[in-house]
């Protein structure tokens, strides 16, 4: 029981400071399912993170419904996805008659203005906790003898396909995963 509740709160955290969408949620999700509860280690919050971005859904709520599986099964499902969501349910509609009501005032407008920078610094530090985990593994320690290079040249190839033919990002991620499984069953790396 005390799980669930540790569950619910640790999500209403969430889903009640991520501004901006599910990938500003990462480094609150990593800081608490990771960090502060140790319910994930790093490597498996990537997996995590590739596994929520493959499914259909905001990213912070099928996060939310993994990690409560995960810790207290189906119960703990519903409770986390609940405890994520329901912040946003209430927010909104304040927000939504709020903006409707005074959506011509200046001061609303410098608001919504200021909260971008603070949006692209949560999806850059998030996507960088990720990169640098994915580059150099979960022992924190940025060395060149502890890059891993398939992974390097599988970002660098990902995003020059993506920028040069704008392709579906699932197919781009589903050939990425075929590639590293065949060289990992190949080589072991």
């Amino acid at each position: 029981m005390m799980r669930l509740i540790q569950l619910f709160w640790s999500f209403f955290q969430i889903g009640l400071f991520s501004i901006g969408g599910g990938y500003a949620a990462l480094p609150l999700i990593q800081e608490q399912v990771v960090e502060k509860y140790s319910w994930l280690s790093m490597m498996e919050f990537t997996d995590l993170i590739t596994i929520a971005e493959m499914t259909p859904g905001p990213i912070a709520i099928n996060a939310a419904t993994f990690v409560g599986l995960r810790i207290e099964g189906v119960w703990g499902a519903v409770t986390a996805t609940f405890g994520c969501v329901f912040p946003s349910c209430i927010i909104m509609s304040i927000l939504a008659y709020l903006y409707f009501k005074y959506s011509n005032l200046k001061m609303i407008q410098g608001i919504l203005a200021g909260l971008r920078p603070a949006v692209v610094a949560l999806i850059a530090s998030a996507g960088v906790s990720i990169l640098l985990v994915a580059f150099f593994g979960e022992k924190g320690s940025i060395h060149l003898e502890h890059l891993n290079l398939v992974s390097v040249l599988l970002f660098a190839a990902a995003f020059f396909i993506l920028k040069k033919w704008k392709p579906s990002p699932v197919l781009v991620m589903f050939s990425c995963g075929i590639v590293g499984g065949a060289v990992y069953l190949l080589t072991g790396f």
